[in-house]
């Protein structure tokens, strides 16, 4: 004879009804899901704190991108107001004359009035020409150096480069123009 379970037992002996016993036996199967999901709720918390690690990760890569950007641009800036310093502390003035020296800015031609000798200065390298937000100034050779080193779009001419570009289509090429040409 197999023996009886608990539930069976109880119900013969005439303790417990069968309302009573189906009762137990649901309150059971609850105890099991719970123990089966706590096993299942301990692997969804490592897959969750693997995923809020991940998170976690990619936004801290995500805010380490921000500032180096953000670092960049105050770096820029600075550079910026260096520049400007520089150009303003060193600029020599202007003695409005009557030659024109011309040179470009963003592929436009300009020209500035200027007296002989500084014309002179500007075709032998020693005077540069710089841009100052919408004018043009003009500064020493070396503090035009320093300006190239921090940034080239600032000074349009300097006449002391000896870097030329040289296009090989140009049909002119072989035909160098001298600086202190007048136009």
């Amino acid at each position: 004879m197999a023996a009886k379970s608990l539930q069976e037992q109880l119900l013969g002996a005439g303790l417990v009804n069968k309302k009573k016993a189906n009762k137990l036996k649901a309150e059971k199967l609850q105890h099991k899901q719970k123990v089966k999901n706590g096993k299942a709720a301990a692997q969804d918390d490592s897959e969750r704190q693997l995923e809020l690690k991940k998170q976690r990760e990619e936004k801290a890569e995500k805010d380490r991108q921000l500032n180096l950007e953000k670092q960049k641009e105050l770096e820029k800036k600075a550079i910026q107001g260096q520049i400007r310093q520089m150009i303003v502390q060193n600029k020599i003035i202007k003695q409005n004359g009557d030659i024109a020296y011309h040179f470009t800015d963003e592929k436009k031609v300009k020209k500035l009035y200027v007296n002989q000798a500084m014309h002179d200065d500007l075709t032998k390298g020693r005077l540069a020409i710089a841009k100052l937000d919408s004018g043009y100034e003009l500064i020493p050779e070396p503090v035009a150096l320093k300006i190239i080193e921090r940034d080239e779009q600032y000074i349009l001419v300097c006449n002391s480069r000896t870097e030329r570009v040289e296009d090989e289509e140009d049909p002119y090429a072989d035909f160098q123009i001298p600086d202190d040409l007048m136009w």
